[in-house]
């Protein structure tokens, strides 16, 4: 097989770009981006900047590391004019994110500790916000990660430091493509392929450009599914199928009055998911609430200390049931509580005048683990009192016919077909869980003799009494346990 140059990936990259729309420019230094940011803000804003005051905005744009640099990119700045006027300069057009300035521009040398050089960069209005290194075929993918790695250590934070704009990353050798958000904590086993709604992996670096590169998708993702870890002080990107999972939901809230399911596997990421989902949802217009809905009071805690994570003080965690009907009064968007809570809040006396004023607003309840506790009067009872409700669950496991709960399903609660699937094989294909390791200790067998010595089945064995007898599953435990 021939092996393609880096330099013909690189222009065969660029030329698709301009193909999609993207405006080329030569900038060869840190002096020629700053001459260009100006240029952009001036068109995105319309509006014509002095010396001094794009060397205000400049300064400000200056300030602060990578996580602080992403809060200043989706603000606006309150720029003092020469006049003494302020004018509110926009960085990022986050709510329409097609209507912003796209560039494409390659090999812009930052003289830092080292002179280096980086490979393809995308800009939008004017800030570098997507930054490609290229590898050629044959090359470890590890090998463009690593050197986007010495670009933060040696030259990202030198000079006017604006190549710490960068959301993310994209790394190819052509064959394989992967991106993943700027944030130095990042191992390479947590790089990402994109993928399509039925997971299947877009590796082609001329595919992975025509779909997740088009402009419009690759500002959305910077504009809606990059989140600001405000804990950790961190950026972290949504992987293909949360994406997925979280577009249906909005398409689902949005132009629909069903409920429906996402059935993601243990260990995918469920949390981040259903935040960002809540995030969005409460920005909708028809929705008067978020509930997010757990069963435990462990689980309640849990959840709303990693929301808390994500936003810190997004969620006020109710202690009680008289301050969750507070919470549902007030003008508190999201709220995290259990479904017993829930249902007192429904169901006494004394909570019920309250209550009773909010039964026809719009509210989207999330049920975490959907599988656990839905079942039961407690959801009939919540469905039922508010008249104007849309049931969201997020299930690892969920109830089929075969394992269903007199008889009833996930999908007969909340909706059939589920809205996004990622299962225990597509994780395991992803490398995003352990693989299971199965070996088989000894068989069950019924026999009966005859007169040629041979083993025959002559009735059916009781699998379902068998598999599940307390006895057997003792002993795998205690296999499990010495081995």
């Amino acid at each position: 097989m021939s092996i393609q140059p880096e330099a013909l990936l690189e222009y065969n990259l660029i030329k698709q770009l301009k193909k999609l729309k993207y405006e080329p420019i030569e900038i060869k230094d840190d002096k020629t981006l700053e001459k260009n940011l100006k240029i952009q803000i001036e068109k995105h804003n319309n509006i014509i900047l002095s010396e001094s005051e794009f060397k205000r905005i400049l300064n400000h744009l200056s300030k602060g590391n990578v996580f602080e640099k992403a809060k200043i990119l989706r603000d606006r700045y309150a720029l003092t004019k020469d006049d003494g006027t302020t004018s509110y300069i926009e960085f990022l057009n986050s709510e329409h994110w097609c209507q912003n300035e796209f560039q494409v521009t390659s090999q812009v040398t930052v003289d830092g500790m080292y002179k280096n050089r980086y490979d393809v960069t995308l800009l939008i209005n004017g800030l570098p916000l997507v930054q490609i290194e290229l590898k050629r075929r044959g090359l470890e993918l590890k090998e463009a990660f690593n050197q986007i790695n010495r670009y933060q250590r040696h030259s990202y934070s030198s000079n006017s430091a604006l190549f710490n704009y960068v959301q993310l990353f994209v790394i190819s050798n052509g064959v394989n493509t992967k991106y993943y958000a700027n944030n130095k904590k990042q191992s390479f086993k947590q790089i990402f392929y994109w993928a399509d709604e039925k997971n299947n992996n877009i590796t082609n670096i001329e595919e992975f450009t025509q779909i997740f590169l088009e402009r419009c998708h690759v500002s959305k993702m910077i504009c809606k599914y990059i989140v600001l870890a405000e804990v950790p002080k961190i950026l972290m990107v949504l992987r293909p199928y949360q994406y997925h999972a979280v577009e249906a939901i909005i398409d689902r809230v949005s132009n629909t009055n069903k409920n429906g399911y996402i059935w993601h596997t243990t260990g995918s990421g469920k949390t981040l998911t259903s935040f960002k989902t809540a995030q969005i949802l409460m920005k909708l217009e028809k929705v008067y609430k978020v509930v997010f809905v757990v069963d435990r009071k462990d689980l309640d805690f849990q959840t709303t200390k990693e929301f808390n994570s994500f936003s810190d003080g997004s969620v006020d965690g109710t202690d009680n049931t008289k301050a969750l009907v507070k919470q549902f009064s007030d003008d508190t968007k999201l709220i995290v509580t259990t479904i017993q809570k829930l249902n007192t809040a429904i169901s006494k006396e004394r909570y019920l005048q309250k209550m009773q004023l909010l039964k026809d607003k719009n509210i989207v309840f999330i049920f975490d683990e959907c599988h656990r506790s839905q079942f039961g009067e407690t959801h009939k009872n919540i469905s039922n009192f508010f008249s104007k409700n849309q049931m969201i669950g997020f299930t690892g496991t969920p109830i089929f016919v075969d394992n269903s709960i007199d008889k009833k399903t996930t999908a007969d609660l909340f909706g059939t077909p589920a809205l996004h699937k990622y299962v225990i094989t597509d994780a395991i294909n992803d490398d995003n869980v352990i693989k299971f390791s199965v070996e088989y200790i000894g068989k069950y067998k019924e026999k009966k003799g005859s007169a040629t010595n041979i083993d025959i089945d002559v009735e059916a064995i009781d699998t379902k009494e068998l598999l599940e007898s307390d006895e057997r599953v003792e002993k795998i435990v205690d296999y499990i346990l010495q081995s």
